[in-house]
């Protein structure tokens, strides 16, 4: 089941794409596109740290690591190449949705405790990492003009894709 997050997740990335199928121009340009991307990393990066407070399973806890080693890494490449090519990210209600969708999604998670969060923490990694996969391969990569970008994204693409199937083998030992 997805979290409310996550369907949040969908409808602002899903608005994104709807505008730019409509249009001939690119709905989003690479300062969106990079903003988008960073915001969704440090989502995660919250969602992990946030993770080891609370969890004590030995597996979660090491996701949760992992998650913060990897999107810190990819997000520091995207804050490196934005400086490299002159950009400035620029904030979009995509963004402001992301983050205000995240941070009610950590408040929900910060009120349960032990098996009840890992279970909600992994369900949530799963159903994030789904929507932001499907976001990159489906609005922002084909959206990107420029190509290190595009290549940064698709790069972080792979990473994330092997995060989900991560996440949905933690979260069927979690059963």
């Amino acid at each position: 089941m997805k979290t409310l997050f996550a369907i949040a997740l969908a409808f602002a990335i899903g608005s994104v794409a709807s505008v730019h199928a409509q249009q001939a121009a690119p709905a989003i340009n690479d300062a969106q596109i990079a903003h988008i991307a960073y915001t969704a990393g440090v989502i995660d990066v919250t969602a992990a740290k946030q993770a080891l407070q609370k969890s004590h399973n030995k597996a979660v806890r090491a996701f949760a690591e992992e998650m913060q080693r990897d999107h810190t890494a990819v997000n520091d490449q995207a804050l490196a190449l934005v400086k490299k090519l002159g950009v400035t990210p620029q904030d979009n209600p995509t963004s402001q949705s992301l983050a205000s969708s995240a941070a009610a999604e950590q408040k929900k998670l910060a009120a349960l405790n032990g098996s009840a969060y890992d279970k909600a923490y992994v369900a949530n990694e799963v159903a994030y990492h789904q929507t932001v996969n499907g976001a990159l391969s489906g609005t922002l990569i084909p959206s990107a003009q420029n190509a290190e970008l595009k290549s940064l994204l698709e790069t972080g693409l792979k990473l994330f894709q092997s995060h989900q199937m991560h996440a949905e083998h933690l979260a069927q030992s979690l059963k």
